[in-house]
């Protein structure tokens, strides 16, 4: 296992020797990662600033923790002040099929591509762990693994370590693997050669701007997470504001849209992805029908081994619900008029909306028998919008 601080060990500051920067890249190659490049630990300084601001514009919604670490995130020195250099690496999940191919098909809910596979969490961790013991061994020093969950600016890393730069949709862009890239992080106390920085390619595309379907892009490189649909069907924990469910579409984990009109991606090849993100069959296309039986233990089954399960039932039913009222298709009709009494006030609120969608006239009658009784106060509220006439020209 790599050295964590304070185990015996030559001094943190040990000098490589010569010539680990390229072994190391060859050892990350070894692994499978596609991208590998190191950046002193303070070669990002300006990325603090742009969170901080980021952060008191709200622009990050509920995700309380971004906020309650912010410090920490800043740099790499406030999460570990003995850091002296950032080793930024990328595993790509380049898909095979198109991500907006099933944008049309009313019946079937879309999943993320990273999602369809295995839990990247795990994967990608793993290999760092591998990369990171032979780091050690060959080098010395202390290390620290980090992948997504950690107080790390990945992207602002990457881009300092040469792997890309981040585009205008603020996630990382690779001219060898597009816009697929999974981001881990090394962090040493070895000081190590570092990589030439990436320079933006950008130029004057904008078709990640307007490719987001609830416009979520305020400005090109600036991302407001209360609209966009990744952070809405994955983060967000309560009901989906209402002005916001028809861009959602039958997006019901995640979305790809910003991701997938990227002309950098012709260069990316699916062949290269890493073998546990290849999709699973089920995960590809999934029928809202199927989806919206699930109670919490079929969840949990169908979910194992991916990210997805980390949302719940709920948040899932919630999103399929959604889907499946922008869908309107009126053979879910039963599925959806049996979740107007679930258990879960979430479940219920999106089942209602849904319903006026699907059948307003079933909604009419369930109302009779349900409406008085219900005591959740976003419930009530979504049975308050739903019999109430709609404007002339105005569809909710």
């Amino acid at each position: 296992m790599p050295r964590m601080p304070g185990s015996p060990s030559s001094p943190p500051s040990a000098p490589p020797h010569d010539g680990v920067e390229a072994a190391l890249k060859a050892e990350a190659r070894a692994l499978g990662f596609a991208a590998c490049g190191i950046a002193p630990a303070d070669a990002a300084p300006r990325a603090g600033e742009r969170l901080r601001r980021w952060l008191a514009e709200g622009a990050h919604g509920d995700m309380i923790w971004m906020e309650s670490r912010a410090d920490q995130r800043a740099a790499p020195a406030g999460l570990w002040p003995e850091v002296r250099s950032v080793i930024a690496l990328g595993l790509s999940y380049a898909p095979a099929l198109d991500p907006l191919a099933l944008g049309d098909e009313a019946a079937v809910g879309r999943i993320s591509v990273y999602a369809q596979g295995g839990d990247y969490h795990d994967v990608v961790k793993r290999k760092l762990k591998e990369l990171a013991r032979w780091l050690v061994g060959r080098a010395g020093g202390d290390v620290k693994v980090f992948v997504d969950t950690a107080p790390v600016m990945e992207k602002p890393l990457a881009e300092a370590a040469g792997l890309g730069w981040q585009g205008k949709h603020t996630n990382l862009v690779s001219r060898s693997d597009g816009s697929w890239l999974f981001l881990g992080m090394i962090f040493t106390t070895l000081d190590l050669a570092a990589d030439a920085p990436g320079r933006d390619r950008c130029g004057s595309c904008d078709a990640c701007q307007r490719a987001c379907p609830t416009n979520a892009f305020p400005a090109p490189y600036r991302l407001d997470a209360r609209r966009c649909v990744s952070y809405l069907t994955i983060e967000h924990k309560g009901p989906i504001p209402a002005a916001l469910r028809a861009g959602i579409g039958n997006r019901i984990y995640g979305c790809d849209d910003c991701l997938a009109v990227c002309p950098w991606n012709k260069f990316a090849r699916a062949a290269a992805a890493n073998l546990a993100f290849h999709p699973r069959a089920e995960l590809t296309a999934p029928a809202l029908a199927d989806l919206l039986a699930l109670d919490d233990a079929g969840f949990r089954q169908v979910f194992a081994g991916s990210p997805i399960k980390r949302i719940g039932r709920d948040r899932m039913m919630r999103n399929c619900l959604i889907a499946a009222g922008n869908g309107g298709d009126p053979v879910l009709g039963d599925a959806v008029a049996a979740l107007v009494d679930d258990p879960a006030p979430l479940v219920r609120g999106a089942a209602i909306w849904a319903l006026t969608r699907i059948d307003p006239a079933r909604l009419t009658r369930l109302a009779e028998t349900r409406e008085a009784a219900e005591t959740d106060p976003d419930v009530r509220a979504e049975w308050a919008t739903a019999l109430t006439p709609e404007p002339a020209g105005v569809t909710r």
